[in-house]
């Protein structure tokens, strides 16, 4: 090697020198030619490392790791293992021990924390941080550092969401506008799917709309020492107020799953993963763009997000010339050609500034779409595992709200709960306990464990089959256990009904971890629990797996002498259902008798459930079809159906109705919209236009090619 591409590397390597003499933990990894204490020597450096990538990137890494080796000016020669592993998951796997982990690997930016507190991650040199700085956006540079330190290379800026859309379904002039979103999509019968009460992470959109921060700080070490938070404010209160408006329609869906648009979704908010799926299903009519606006006393505010990123990491090692070496190929796997590279074959999207502003990547649609949303998106730090659950809670508790005090005690919980984060005890901090869709919660309550030795015990738990579970750290997301043993493992499923105490054993490194699931009592399998907790009710109820719900919605009946009888619901084959008293299943009627079989449903209709206290039965009572008038008439705003009566010939009118010129309206069967008619007389049709005020009665006659509707003027 000549002594000047010696000096060239010497002045990465002396940066390494300087970081052992502080203290630095480096994992030991003498496996290569060269001694850890000696510089390189001769004309070639070579080195053998373990890279992980996403499988979809492996062949695209070994190229251009061929390329640096070829087209370098140091004289290093890297042989490189690439194994396939995904961004979410490498963190947990170079974790699980650093010593044996890749040299260099892929994650995902919210793995950064526990890679710098696990010393997974070495400094990035002095020498390379400017270089960072000045050709990355901003962002995800920031995303990289804890403290003034950096640790990772920038790899993409693509991971945020946006708006996809059927153009089919939704006008170009809506699109900014949520309160008109809404109402198309519940004018067309289409759902709105975005994930409020089940995410976080999508939740945050109407809070960084409205103004508000929450910026979680940590010490050069990763550790989590303040919050700077205002979700709990006037400005929080605009955020949920917004968020009603969607959370209360009732075509919301909590969803990021953009196979809804096969189900019936005119709107998916997604990120850029997602846009090959989305073109499959929408074709031509797809449409994406940034988030809309919602509007709350008379002034607008754009939906924020939260924008990330994937970050390239390097691992701490013992021998200065190969630190030296993995960083100069971090480097140049991280450059604008690179990252460009990248693009081109895997669509990622570029976090280096001049890339990002190539045509192809600002011809993407996806990219465009984010790139929009991003001007309103509050980049994603690092946050305490805990937030997700206590901030995912104002979700569904805003979507029960009845009132402006409900939501401001919606806002008080999340922050009651965020200041005892910073409350906890040691002790509490090292306590591990069970979470999942168990004993009536829905992943956000903690059963408790008791240590005994490096063993946890839970408490007796009733749970069900199918329940699915998992074991935590802390409340926390940073550390649990999955049912293969594994860090982030999967979820354990239970295979039948029981009630049972869980006793999981930690290993002393927490790397690893086992289960054992001790059957206290069996208990009969039934209707599944709630999932989550049962609404205050009284009296009788049906519940099942019917009109779109899971055995987690009591709907309430009403007594009629000896029986009790349900508004009529839309109930198809195969479905099942029970009734029972006081939102509880202490008290339950089946179709033969006290906590008996559930009811099964034989051919699709509309039904009333009858439940016969004397006869000790439930069974079900055909309803006859009804029409109604329904738009932004008479003062509502699509929530109220004006009812219809059939005449002998068979016709369906309207009481008279005051209508106004240029209001919309539809007619449709059931108070449902699975059978509505437009003004074309067709299924689906487009809504009508009055033309002119007055007074009409609305008149339907049923056809076979189509229904024909007359609107009376009086």
């Amino acid at each position: 090697m000549t002594k000047r591409i010696f000096a060239l590397l010497l002045a990465v390597v002396m940066v390494f020198a300087l970081v052992a003499c502080s203290g630095e933990k480096t994992p030991g990894n003498n496996n290569d030619t060269k001694a850890a204490s000696g510089a390189p020597s001769g004309e070639t450096y070579e080195l053998n490392i373990t890279v992980w990538v996403p499988d979809a990137a492996t062949a695209l890494t070994k190229k251009q790791i061929d390329d640096f080796n070829a087209n370098n000016t140091y004289g290093i020669k890297v042989n490189a293992t690439i194994d396939a592993l995904s961004e979410a998951d490498s963190a947990t796997q170079v974790l699980n021990d650093v010593t044996t982990g890749a040299d260099m690997y892929f994650f995902a930016q919210d793995q950064f924390s526990r890679l710098v507190k696990g010393n997974a991650l070495a400094k990035v040199p002095d020498n390379m941080v400017s270089t960072i700085a000045s050709e990355n956006n901003a962002s995800v540079v920031a995303a990289g550092k804890s403290g003034d330190t950096q640790y990772a290379y920038p790899l993409t800026n693509d991971n945020g969401y946006f708006m996809y859309y059927d153009k089919s379904v939704i006008p170009e002039e809506d699109l900014d506008s949520l309160e008109k979103l809404v109402a198309d999509c519940e004018a067309a019968n289409k759902y709105f799917a975005f994930e409020q009460d089940t995410s976080a992470w999508y939740l945050a959109s109407f809070f960084f709309g409205a103004g508000c921060k929450s910026e979680w700080i940590t010490d050069d070490d990763g550790n989590f020492i303040s919050i700077d938070d205002n979700f709990n404010s006037d400005k929080g209160l605009v955020a949920v107020k917004g968020m009603q408006k969607l959370v209360q329609s009732p075509k919301f869906l909590s969803s990021s799953d953009v196979s809804e648009f096969a189900n019936g979704a005119a709107i998916v908010v997604s990120g850029t993963w997602a846009y090959t799926d989305v073109q499959s299903i929408l074709g031509d009519n797809l449409g994406a763009t940034d988030l809309p606006s919602f509007e709350v006393d008379g002034k607008e505010y754009h939906l924020g997000s939260f924008s990330g990123c994937k970050l390239l990491g390097v691992k701490p090692q013992a021998d200065a010339d190969r630190a030296a070496a993995i960083h100069l190929l971090a480097q140049y796997l991280t450059s604008e050609s690179a990252q460009l590279e990248r693009f081109n074959e895997l669509a990622w999207g570029p976090a280096n500034t001049k890339a990002a502003a190539d045509p192809a990547v600002q011809a993407n649609p996806a990219l465009v779409a984010l790139n929009a949303q991003n001007a309103y998106a509050t980049p994603q730090g690092q946050i305490e595992g805990s937030w997700w659950d206590i901030a995912k809670v104002i979700g569904s508790e805003v979507k029960e709200a009845k009132s402006e005090d409900d939501l401001k005690k919606a806002l008080q919980n999340y922050s009651d709960k965020i200041d005892a984060v910073f409350e906890r005890t040691p002790e509490q901090l090292a306590a591990f306990s069970v979470i999942g869709s168990i004993c009536g919660s829905n992943w956000d309550t903690d059963f408790p464990m008791e240590k005994d030795g490096n063993v946890y015990n839970s408490e007796v738990l009733e749970l069900h089959k199918g329940d699915e579970f998992k074991f935590r750290k802390g409340a926390s997301w940073d550390v649990n256990f999955g049912s293969d043993g594994n860090l982030n493992g999967p979820n354990f499923v239970v295979e039948s009904s029981g009630k049972y105490i869980l006793h999981l054993t930690v290993a002393d490194d927490e790397g690893s971890a086992s289960c054992e699931m001790e059957l206290v009592e069996a208990i009969e399998d039934g209707p599944e629990p709630d999932t989550e907790p049962a609404p205050a009710i009284e009296g009788w109820s049906v519940i099942g797996g019917i009109c779109g719900t899971s055995w987690d919605t009591d709907f309430p009946m009403t007594e009629a002498g000896a029986t009790y009888v349900s508004e009529p619901l839309e109930l198809h084959a195969g479905e099942e259902l029970k009734c029972r008293k006081d939102g509880a299943w202490d008290e339950n009627m089946g179709v033969d008798g006290p906590g008996g079989a559930n009811l099964v449903v034989e051919e699709d209709g509309r039904y009333e459930v009858v439940l016969d206290i004397a006869g000790e039965t439930i069974f079900l009572q055909p309803v006859a079809e009804s029409w109604g008038v329904i738009g932004g008439i008479c003062g509502t705003g699509w929530d109220t159906d004006f009812p219809m009566t059939q005449d002998e010939d068979g016709v369906w009118k309207s009481e008279p109705l005051e209508l106004h010129a240029g209001e919309e309206f539809k007619l449709r069967q059931n108070a449902d919209w699975a059978v509505n008619i437009g003004s074309d007389g067709q299924q689906d049709g487009p809504n009508f236009v009055v033309e002119e005020d007055g007074t009409y009665i609305i008149s339907m006659k049923p056809g076979e090619e189509g229904a024909e509707v007359e609107l009376i003027k009086q």
